[in-house]
């Protein structure tokens, strides 16, 4: 909307700016800077939390009718954007006097992930990789959009983080674009992140993925992508001539090197964010003794086993807490049964399963979930499970043995094991079908809905269970 802002002298107040509806107040502190745009520390008066207060330049947006025209349409994307991997956006308004946008969103206690990967330069591969998984979700969303949203400008400049909950989100997405037709029309970017294709304005959702490739690649080596270049347009010359950064040949680990080129690959050959979802570098965690090295950017090992290290010393590690952290997760699986039961539905379509966990106090989660043996794999509705439930993520692969083993005694030809090579399952558009009603069998019990998830936490004895079972599978 055009609103005017209130500009308040400092004696009056210890806010220097308030929106048009007075909720939010800018501080003079400054969070960041950019070319276009200042961030500020920002306060929402309704539910008394910390905000940022972004404010750009028209004069980058107001060239002509049709900037304007693409500006406002950026804004409504924006407002629309829902996903826990998104940075989350509460409003905006445009300070015509003052040619100013301003954006109010989410402020994040890490800064950027640049900064908390500079601070932070012991990290753990477990841990990028759990960054990936978020970021790829994130992207995920975006893409499966219709038409796709890109970012079209994802390093780890606009990638922040909550440092005290291991969050990491996709923002400053103000330069996003409706992909209106199967190309997008606009070179915007930057330009040690930007795929070869996009130099020719001619593009799709996959750019994201590369950029996404580099932030990677800067994660685990440190180094600004294409650093040994002095000039932008040296740059331009090794993207189009498909020459890698030479940071890329610090990456001594061939599976992190692997998933880096994946990314980087040419437009017809990279895979999408759903795909690589499911590569295996990404299903597996490596022991935890593995990290990054301070001094030359590369992943090392340290364990039972001593292996070459290329030059590099290998930390001294002591794992003490990995074998009690381990004697603790098995004591967990001591002290619960888990079960799984499933069965066609009665209208042909797919399989329903229930996963049933029940402690020693009788306190029972139940959580029933589609399957569809044509596009799910057990490993990646495990890996879901995981995720929306927010259980513990070395589950996965007990889970996702459980299902292949009850599909596999459901479906004769079924091909067990974990498929890796399959596509990530979507399940926001590939079961939206699915009607999780709670029906009059489901009284006295806590029932939730997650995604293709539905939990229902109970003291239910087994004829109330099976019930309930036979309710969900014929719906």
């Amino acid at each position: 909307m055009m609103n005017n802002i209130s500009h308040l002298e400092p004696d009056d107040s210890e806010f220097v700016e308030v929106d048009p509806s007075g909720r939010y107040g800018r501080y003079n502190e400054v969070l960041g800077k950019g070319s276009s745009k200042t961030v500020y520390r920002g306060f929402d008066e309704y539910e008394g939390i910390e905000v940022a207060w972004n404010q750009v330049k028209l004069y980058d947006f107001l060239q002509s009718p049709q900037e304007l025209e693409r500006l406002y349409c950026e804004i409504h994307l924006l407002k629309t954007l829902k996903h826990k991997s998104i940075m989350k956006f509460y409003t905006s308004w445009v300070d015509t006097d003052n040619r100013n946008i301003n954006f109010i969103t989410e402020m994040f206690t890490s800064g950027t992930l640049r900064q908390y990967r500079l601070k932070h330069k012991r990290v753990n591969i477990r841990a990028v990789k759990h960054w990936c998984r978020q970021i790829l979700r994130g992207l995920n969303y975006l893409h499966t959009h219709d038409p796709p949203v890109i970012h079209r400008d994802l390093k780890c400049d606009n990638i922040f983080v909550n440092g005290n909950q291991g969050e990491v989100k996709i923002g400053d997405l103000g330069l996003a674009a409706m992909l209106q037709h199967s190309h997008a029309a606009h070179c915007v970017g930057t330009p040690e992140f930007m795929a070869p294709e996009v130099y020719a304005e001619e593009y799709n959702e996959l750019v994201d993925i590369y950029s996404f490739g580099m932030c990677v690649l800067e994660m685990v080596t440190f180094d600004y992508p294409y650093s040994e270049c002095t000039h932008p347009a040296q740059i331009y010359k090794r993207v189009i001539s498909g020459k890698k950064p030479d940071s890329l040949d610090k990456v001594k680990d061939g599976e992190v090197r692997g998933f880096i080129e994946k990314c980087l690959a040419s437009a017809s050959l990279r895979l999408s964010a759903r795909e690589l979802l499911d590569d295996q570098f990404l299903c597996i965690d490596y022991p935890s003794n593995y990290y990054s090295d301070n001094d030359q950017s590369q992943w090392t090992y340290n364990g039972d086993e001593m292996v070459e290290s290329h030059g590099i010393e290998i930390f001294e590690f002591q794992n003490d807490d990995d074998h009690e952290e381990a004697e603790e997760y098995d004591n967990k699986f001591d002290n619960v049964h888990i079960s799984i039961k499933g069965k066609r539905r009665d209208n042909g379509d797919g399989l329903f399963l229930r996963l049933r966990i029940a402690d020693k106090e009788g306190l029972v989660r139940n959580i029933y979930f589609p399957f569809d043996i044509e596009s799910d794999t057990a490993i990646s509705v495990a890996r879901e499970m995981v995720e929306e439930l927010e259980m513990d993520d070395r589950d996965v692969t007990k889970i996702a043995n459980m299902i292949n083993g009850e599909i596999a005694s459901l479906v004769p030809d079924w091909r067990s094991g974990l498929g890796f090579e399959s596509s990530f399952c979507n399940c926001s558009s590939n079961h939206s079908a699915v009607d999780f009603n709670v029906r009059q069998c489901c009284r006295n019990m806590c029932g939730e809905k997650h995604g293709r998830f539905e939990e229902i936490t109970s003291g239910l004895n087994n004829s109330d269970e099976e019930e309930v079972f036979s309710c969900r599978s014929s719906d």
